[in-house]
């Protein structure tokens, strides 16, 4: 269950391992290999799309008029097999198994003969990139609409070949049976014709009663490969003539090189290319370690760079930064409200910066010549990615092509996308394919972090112990650097070279909006305008750490009001989805109310609903607090969870338990240290993860389904309440509040003096 050993090893897809072998002139005689055209004319194949607007945010792709047309969605091979094109990839949530289970229910076949090719620019329409746990949320959708529309077409087909009506046709794994015995097939129907006509919006998607396979646990289909090791990373893509790249950056990010000393490198094997642009220093080699080898002995003089603070300043630093104050909530007055109150209280929290730490660092490959350029890629925003990356290469977005192909795991913009560009920038310099592959220090050091941020909370009790009056502080830098809009400076390729940047602002408020029914609520962010290091969006990004003030400062409340932790929250909640979670998480727990002996054993409550809009969790932690030396220990978990409608129990059970687990490891010692002379945790010593044996004993989850509801998001809803459930644990078991991240042993054992 060590999410950081088992998420990146659990995120593929079997129709697109091979495509970079595929490219690069290693092509096979299957489906995947080739375009959709070709599929037509090869196989003989349907080939359909459909015409769902796309939500308008930040997330949602530009409209694309092929959206509108049967075209190039879901084909239907002369052997029978069905290949979806989806623009989402697979990151380790489990998505290729739900999205063939979701195909093969609405299309009537065998799950087994489904596969999925993901993320390619060139082959895929753009979906938005794979973020935020709206993957089934939003693609799902789209993906059932348009397999209901193949289905309707097809028995339109085989109606008028079995002379038949439509609605006397039943389906079973592709087949299409009239009363009367007689039969038709998928592939006998298609004969290797394209519809060309617009979405006709006459079919259905099934109704939830008649899934067949959605709903049901089947084995994630990418997972066999890795077990036996035959599964194709982007790390082991190889293709003829390529060279090996490295990329040469300064201790603290923003120098320039005053000088690079070529001749330093000049009699090292290899045929060592330096390579120079801007800011961007990096060098080329016929091998690996020939490339290593040279990175380490070019000689660069950095000149200028900024001075950091140092990392225990934090608190302060992002209290005082200069920032844009936006209300996220405000009803009633709360000023009022906690002048006349019978009882007030106050307290602030503080999470760190922190580090996505893939446990393999991030590659990538790129082929860029004059006029063309591809890029094999793990990540998680095909198009965004691709476009930026043109925007650094001077090239039109038609002319670059992306290939995603599966990497190390991410969590969240990790340092894929800047790999990716690096590589870029090199073949570019040298005309030929370059595979670039960070080091385990410029993954740690160079990869954007998530964000530090810290809350000034107080609230006000009425006698009876009802909260009459909330209102919370947040103070946090925008959550996401990635690419975005054409912009190559959201890579730090483009940020060496001198291009634009686009930054939205994603994520500060991240559920810094709770879940409870107050008549006096105010939250307001403070958006800082600048940030000691370059930050982005990790697993959850602004709702771990906003969901811990939240949740801790509502069972700060409780305790003042003497009240059972989760008694009070379901007081004050409307929600019956939210109820619903706490109540069966109370259930599967045994909850019994706080412990009153203080011996070092606590459990502790938390609930957050993802986002405000997606998957409600409610999780109770037990934990034992070793008053000697400060460590934890966290032998148990209870996790409800509520994401409607559930494609794959099992997968959906992984997901929750990688939650659980990374953000255990979060909450107890993952923090990014620097001071002036730049970062020092660059290393698994000086940023340690948790270990197999501090991974909990059991994990308790109870899943609850609501297959008349739509399918939410599970990648990061759990992680939400982890921070705050842990720290209430704590205070449960020693008394002590836990108001800064991570619990590190020091803290713990200062908290109990």
């Amino acid at each position: 269950m060590n999410a950081r050993l088992n998420t990146p090893l659990s995120a593929s897809l079997s129709p697109v391992d091979d495509q970079g072998a595929r490219r690069a002139g290693n092509a096979r005689n299957t489906i995947d290999s080739l375009s959709r055209r070709q599929l037509l004319k090869a196989g003989g194949a349907l080939v359909v799309s459909f015409a769902i607007p796309l939500a308008v945010d930040a997330q949602a792709p530009p409209a694309d008029p092929r959206f509108q047309m049967l075209d190039s969605w879901v084909a239907i091979a002369a052997d029978g097999k069905v290949t979806l094109f989806c623009g989402k990839v697979e990151l380790g949530t489990g998505i290729q198994t739900a999205m063939g289970q979701i195909v093969a229910d609405e299309l009537d076949v065998a799950f087994s003969r489904v596969s999925v090719v993901m993320g390619d620019t060139q082959r895929c329409l753009h979906q938005g990139p794979t973020v935020g746990s709206l993957t089934l949320y939003r693609a799902g959708p789209q993906i059932r609409q348009a397999c209901a529309e193949a289905r309707h077409t097809l028995l339109q087909m085989a109606a008028t070949r079995l002379s038949a009506p439509a609605g006397t046709l039943t389906v079973q794994d592709g087949v299409v049976s009239g009363s009367d015995g007689k039969r038709v097939s998928y592939v006998e129907l298609v004969g290797g014709k394209r519809f060309d006509q617009k979405f006709s919006g006459q079919g259905k998607p099934k109704a939830a009663a008649a899934h067949k396979v959605i709903g049901q646990s089947i084995p994630r289909v990418e997972l066999p490969a890795k077990v036996f090791g035959t599964h194709e990373y982007v790390q082991n893509l190889r293709m003829p003539g390529l060279l090996h790249g490295r990329v040469v950056r300064p201790a603290v990010f923003g120098a320039s090189p005053v000088l690079v000393d070529e001749a330093s490198v000049k009699n090292l094997p290899g045929n060592v290319r330096v390579v120079v642009r801007g800011n961007f220093v990096g060098v080329v080699a016929e091998r690996e370690e020939q490339a290593i080898r040279a990175a380490r002995a070019l000689k660069v003089e950095w000149g200028f760079a900024p001075v950091l603070p140092d990392y225990k300043d934090m608190p302060a630093i992002v209290r005082t930064t200069p920032a844009q104050i936006r209300s996220v909530a405000n009803t009633g007055n709360v000023d009022s409200a906690l002048a006349g109150a019978a009882k007030r209280i106050s307290a602030e929290y503080d999470t760190p910066f922190q580090q996505h730490a893939s446990i393999g660092p991030s590659c990538a490959i790129a082929d860029v010549r004059a006029d063309r350029a591809t890029l094999w890629s793990p990540t998680q925003a095909s198009w965004l990615t691709r476009d930026s990356i043109a925007d650094v290469l001077g090239m039109k977005n038609s002319t670059v092509n992306l290939v995603w192909v599966e990497g190390s795991g991410c969590y969240g913009h990790n340092g894929a996308d800047d790999c990716t560009a690096d590589a870029a920038l090199l073949s570019q310099a040298v005309g030929k394919p370059v595979r670039l592959q960070w080091m385990r220090h410029d993954e740690s050091q160079y990869e954007p972090k998530g964000p530090a941020m810290g809350f000034a909370m107080q609230a006000a009790l009425d006698a009876q112990g009802n909260i009459v009056a909330w209102d919370n502080r947040v103070y946090s830098p925008n959550h996401s650097s990635r690419p975005s809009g054409g912009a190559g400076g959201n890579t730090l390729a483009g940020l060496d070279t001198g291009k634009r940047i686009d930054v939205g602002v994603v994520g500060a408020d991240r559920n810094a909006r709770h879940s409870y029914v107050f008549p006096n609520n105010r939250v307001t962010l403070h958006l800082l305008n600048g940030s000691p290091l370059r930050a982005s969006a990790l697993r959850g990004l602004g709702s771990p750490q906003n969901t811990f003030a939240n949740e801790s400062f509502i069972d700060e409340l409780a305790a003042a009001a003497a009240a059972d932790p989760i008694a009070f929250r379901l007081k004050h909640l409307k929600d019956p989805r939210a109820i619903a979670v706490l109540e069966e998480v109370r259930r599967i727990s045994g909850w019994t109310g706080r412990r009153s002996d203080k011996k070092g054993q606590g459990r502790g409550a938390a609930y957050a609903q993802y986002d405000n809009y997606s998957g409600y969790v409610g999780m109770v932690i037990d934990v034992v607090v070793d008053r000697s030396s400060g460590k934890l220990r966290v032998p148990k978990v209870y996790v409800a969870h509520d994401c409607g409608q559930i494609v794959n129990p099992d997968g959906l059970r992984n997901q929750v338990e990688g939650c659980v687990v990374q953000t255990l490891s979060r909450a107890m010692s993952e923090e990014v240290r620097f001071n002036r002379q730049g970062q020092s945790t660059i290393d698994w010593v000086s940023y340690p993860l948790m270990r197999f044996p501090d991974v909990p004993d059991d994990i308790v989850i109870s899943l609850i389904n609501r297959p008349e509801l739509p399918s939410l998001g599970a990648g990061e809803p759990a992680a939400s309440p982890v921070f705050a459930a842990l720290a209430n644990a704590i205070f449960d078991a020693t008394g002590a509040r836990l108001r800064r991240v991570p619990f590190l042993p020091e803290r713990v054992k200062a908290a109990l003096v």
